[in-house]
């Protein structure tokens, strides 16, 4: 054999020891790698929402009090009002991020959460089908989720959310009744985001779903085996530092009546335009119908009250795409026979290593991207004109109030709306959407409103440019102040 010979047989060698390296590197690895980078990489788009100002200040101050708030100490209309923070963990965790590595710290903070609730739903997909199908999956529920990551608390229980669901169905694929061991995975929630009501909500209809598919012989035995791990979650949801509060302020939410439907993110799912949403849909129902998919009752129900959340609430889209394939796995996997590409469960060491090489990997391409705060270069002019004119009854746009917080100006109204309620959410919607103007009129002059900051598309500011006693004062490409003339 010639010296070239050789060499290549060498080289082939190595490739091929390469790629069994690679082969062994599980597949959650790199769907963790791969979204986390994705989202680092458009963390700009993590901080669009002015609700993450206020979320990191509220961190700041439980870090340094010590403690979690029980009142109001941030809005002038609100000041001393009963109101609790059911995120308070997540926070202190962005709190924390920030304090430690500014904008870049609150990113990977982020990223990080966000790719591991990719990592765990590759990781439990590709146990029953494929890893090719898993990652196909993956991305479309990315793609789904996409418009929804924020920088805000929902995305850190996104790992807990995944995890606490395929732990109830994979019990309920069993038939069997979930480990007590999960019931920490819900207290983390209900410490980190109102939406751990939803895990709640779910052991119900799962449970069902177990005993339904059970044998005749262990209905009951089953069913109460459920109820008991049910009061278990109830009592778990419950260890927070507000305890049983915490349930009832999650619920204040949902009890905003006709608000929701006014918060973009809370309203119904519009199709007056093509959206990535509606081609998934519509392509999912072409495959049933193409199929004939048949799926048990309890799954139909599962399914379809996801749909409905989805439908319902434009931020229960990513809870639709992550959730979705937990709920369909094992039907689907059973009834096509789809191959499993999973491998031997890994050694502890090697989890241990992957995990902290993702880890690492996201950070450090956090570190290295550019933050370009938008907030900043948009509002932050208008805040300086404000604290010119020495005011502090300003009366401003809701998407402005968390910015405001950050400013250390109290606002009129945030991202609050538990905390305001909703007759005084009607009323702020009526008056800067013009609805009604004498509600604009009754505000600005019941709260000696001495100065406005909204949007420069908002009605209500175009109707002030011609309104008598008030005068513009700034105004650029996104936001408007003006100033009640002094008499």
């Amino acid at each position: 054999m010639s010296v070239t010979s050789v060499d290549r047989a060498r080289g082939c060698g190595l490739m091929d020891g390469r790629a069994q390296i690679l082969a062994r590197v599980p597949a959650w690895f790199w769907a963790a790698v791969i979204v986390g980078v994705l989202v680092v990489l458009q963390g700009n788009n993590l901080l669009t929402d002015t609700d993450t100002f206020w979320q990191i200040k509220v961190g700041g101050w439980i870090l340094a009090q010590h403690a979690v708030p029980h009142v109001d100490i941030y809005s002038w209309t609100k000041a001393g009002a009963p109101w609790i923070s059911s995120s308070w963990l997540s926070q202190l965790l962005f709190a924390a991020a920030y304090q430690l590595a500014g904008w870049p710290g609150v990113v990977a903070l982020s990223a990080l959460a966000i790719a591991a609730a990719f990592a765990l739903l590759v990781r439990v997909l590709s146990s029953r089908i494929s890893i090719a199908a898993a990652g196909v999956v993956a991305m479309v529920a990315f793609a789904l989720a996409q418009h929804h990551l924020l920088a805000r608390p929902h995305v850190l229980a996104m790992p807990v959310m995944v995890a606490w669901v395929s732990g109830l169905i994979a019990a309920a694929d069993r038939r069997a009744a979930p480990s007590p061991w999960l019931l920490p995975l819900l207290a983390l929630w209900a410490n980190i985001h109102g939406s751990f009501l939803l895990g709640l909500g779910l052991v119900a209809p799962i449970g069902l779903d177990a005993v339904w598919n059970a044998p005749a012989p262990r209905h009951k035995i089953l069913a109460f085996k459920w109820a008991l791990f049910g009061i278990g979650a109830l009592i778990a949801s419950c260890a927070t530092p507000y305890g049983w509060d915490t349930l009832f302020a999650a619920r204040k939410i949902l009890d905003l009546g006709g608000v929701l439907a006014l918060i973009s993110e809370w309203g119904p799912v519009s199709f007056a335009q093509v959206s990535t949403f509606e081609v998934c849909l519509l392509l999912a129902i072409a495959a049933v119908l193409y199929f004939g998919v048949m799926l048990p009752p309890t799954r139909i129900l599962l399914a379809l009250g996801l749909l409905h959340m989805a439908l319902s609430h434009d931020r229960h889209i990513e809870v639709f795409a992550l959730l979705l394939p937990l709920v369909l796995l094992t039907p689907l996997a059973e009834k096509f026979g789809w191959p499993s590409d999973a491998a031997p469960a890994a050694r502890s060491v090697a989890t241990v290593t992957a995990v902290v090489a993702a880890v690492l990997l996201i950070i450090g391409v956090a570190a290295l991207r550019p933050i370009r705060l938008a907030a900043d270069e948009q509002f932050q002019p208008a805040i300086a004109a404000l604290r010119a004119q020495n005011v502090t009854r300003v009366f401003n746009e809701d998407a402005l109030g968390g910015y405001m917080i950050w400013k250390d100006m109290a606002p009129f109204i945030d991202g609050r709306s538990e905390l305001y309620g909703e007759q005084f959410g009607l009323d702020y919607f009526n008056a800067v959407s013009l609805q009604d103007p004498n509600v604009l009129f009754r505000i600005l002059d019941e709260n000696k409103i001495e100065a406005t900051l909204l949007l420069q598309s908002t009605p209500a500011a175009q109707l002030l440019d011609r309104l008598d006693g008030w005068h513009r004062v700034f105004a650029n490409d996104w936001a408007v102040v003006h100033v009640r003339a002094v008499k």
